[in-house]
């Protein structure tokens, strides 16, 4: 498999972490919100991928945002 070129890196960075987060997060609330019920996974499932949805417009966004601000903090490049 070849790798992809690297100007996709911001793109695939920020799918990857909206995947990772949002189904950690989703994994978590439902949780506390319903307890380990007997369709717990099924429910999880579906919250994952509704915030899916969400989170990876919304990782587009605020990554430049939140890399700017970091890179004010820091002084790094």
């Amino acid at each position: 498999m070849r790798p992809l070129p690297g100007r996709y890196a911001p793109i695939l960075l920020a799918m990857l972490t909206a995947l990772m987060m949002s189904f950690i997060m989703s994994g978590v609330i439902t949780l506390l919100n319903l307890g380990l019920v007997e369709d717990f996974l099924l429910r999880w499932m579906a919250a994952w991928m509704s915030a899916f949805v969400v989170a990876f417009p919304a990782m587009m966004v605020v990554a430049p945002i939140a890399r700017r601000i970091v890179t004010r903090l820091t002084g790094a490049a």
